[in-house]
């Protein structure tokens, strides 16, 4: 003699998929989606970090993604990163040719050497930084970072030093991929694009 289920033993019946208080289906073909949490009433729903608005639309407050930088933004942050890895090079370099007695003549003198074993180390310390925070010190300083378009997360140190060597393709074909962002809807380089990277604006400090 069978009593039903046990976990049921007053013989309600079970409400239907897509009732209240029980997860609704996804629909067929869609794959369902985890790691967001639901939204309660009321709340728009937030988008994930890739999702971006229509072309020409603001982000939608709220929502997943942060604003892109702006092409100016990038320059800045680019010619700080300049000033402060390759210009030292130089500038310590000028003290051989003030010490050498023949000018030009001769060859690079010790401290050209100090200023280059600087930049060498300088950009690597610029692609840790940019690498597992997202900012090299000109980035930081004018409020932008560089993250995954899929996700939001940083790039991590080996995935910086590719999109690095990625700007090569920025400078083929009279440098048009560095004035890409100007036009561009996602505001991104060349190297961008190929490393699926973007470069959004964050707080300063």
């Amino acid at each position: 003699m069978s009593f039903g289920d046990p976990n049921n033993p007053y013989g309600q019946q079970q409400p239907p998929q897509g009732q209240p208080g029980y997860p609704q289906q996804a629909p067929q073909g869609v794959p369902p989606q985890y790691g967001y949490p639901q939204q309660p009433m009321g709340v728009p729903p937030q988008q994930p970090y890739g999702a971006y608005p229509p072309a020409g639309m603001p982000p939608m407050p709220g929502t997943g993604m942060p604003p892109l930088a702006h092409w100016g933004l990038r320059v800045g942050a680019f010619l700080l990163d300049f000033l402060i890895t390759v210009v030292p090079m130089y500038a310590i370099g000028f003290i051989d040719l003030a010490l050498s007695d023949d000018g030009g003549a001769s060859g690079p003198g010790v401290f050209f050497l100090i200023g280059l074993l600087y930049t060498i180390g300088m950009g690597i310390f610029q692609l840790y930084k940019e690498g597992t925070t997202g900012q090299s010190i000109g980035k930081k300083v004018v409020g932008i970072s560089v993250r995954r378009e899929a996700d939001g997360n940083v790039l991590g140190f080996g995935m910086a030093f590719v999109r690095k060597l990625a700007h090569f393709l920025d400078s083929l074909a009279c440098y048009v991929g560095w004035l890409w962002p100007l036009w561009d809807e996602k505001k991104q380089t060349f190297a961008d694009k190929v490393c699926s990277t973007v470069v959004i604006v964050v707080p300063k400090g």
